[in-house]
């Protein structure tokens, strides 16, 4: 098994709902041999979800990378943008064409830095895991949808063999290479910003933040403080929070293993 399998799968079990029924699974063996201690295991699964799918928990663990690397004031003009994966849905029956995912904000971004002459160029970022379903590379969807947003076709140059974001860096960095590209624009959803960041600095690539895809904003961490609805509504288990609080341990997981491995 390699390093992009385990990466995918071993996480899944300190992830609040792999983590839970885990519990729920020690439960059901303590049941057949100590039935007297089948509740902890219970209450402990029960606990973990009901905290993890709390809008408070979601919400502050979700800002606490969002907030990591903000674009500047002014968006300074660069010689590319560079797009990560992870965006997408291809074309596959009965789709009839390709499709974003919740964090195809990044296309969006990406083709209004163009519009705006931020950089000449935009570099998409990204592959297809084999076992994954899809054949086609995902740098393939961008491009497909990039140019339906009235982006050249000219102007877009795929990296499709990367398969996480460290492959990502070090195959747009021989791109940058060869093109002899200094300065860059990063587009990526705001809570992964800093581990790419981190990166592509790292690999010594001159970066800067444009972030997009915010799942929190002022307005919403005061919004369900407003009244006794909005409170209890907020305490109330909630699948979606809970995948933020998900999509945030997973990230947090990444830097540290990233880190482990000398990436970041």
């Amino acid at each position: 098994m390699n390093f992009i399998f385990l990466s995918k799968v071993l996480p899944l079990f300190i992830y609040p709902l792999g983590f839970s029924c885990f519990l729920l699974i020690i439960a059901l063996i303590l049941f057949w041999k100590h039935p007297n201690w089948t509740p902890f295991p219970i209450s402990l699964a029960l606990v973990i979800l009901l905290i993890s799918s709390n809008t408070w928990v979601s919400s502050s663990l979700i800002k606490s990378l969002e907030s990591k690397r903000l674009a500047p004031t002014i968006i300074p003009n660069t010689d590319a943008i560079v797009v990560l994966g992870g965006a997408t849905y291809s074309p596959v029956p009965p789709r009839p064409m390709v499709e974003v995912n919740e964090h195809g904000d990044r296309l969006f971004y990406a083709a209004q830095l163009y519009r705006e002459n931020k950089a000449p160029i935009i570099i998409v970022s990204g592959g297809r895991i084999s076992w994954s379903g899809n054949s086609r590379p995902e740098s393939e969807d961008m491009a497909e949808l990039l140019e339906m947003l009235g982006v050249p076709k000219s102007v877009i140059i795929q990296e499709p063999n990367s398969l996480n974001t460290y492959q990502n860096a070090v195959n747009v960095k021989e791109i940058l290479e060869q093109l002899n590209i200094e300065k860059v624009l990063l587009v990526t959803s705001a809570f992964h910003m800093p581990r790419a960041c981190l990166i592509f600095e790292k690999l010594g690539v001159n970066v800067i933040a444009a972030p997009t895809d915010y799942f929190v904003t002022d307005k919403d961490e005061s919004k369900d403080q407003e009244s006794l609805e909005g409170f209890i509504l907020g305490i109330l288990p909630d699948s979606y929070r809970l995948s933020r609080t998900t999509m945030a341990i997973k990230e947090y997981i990444g830097m540290i293993i990233y880190g482990l491995r000398g990436w970041l």
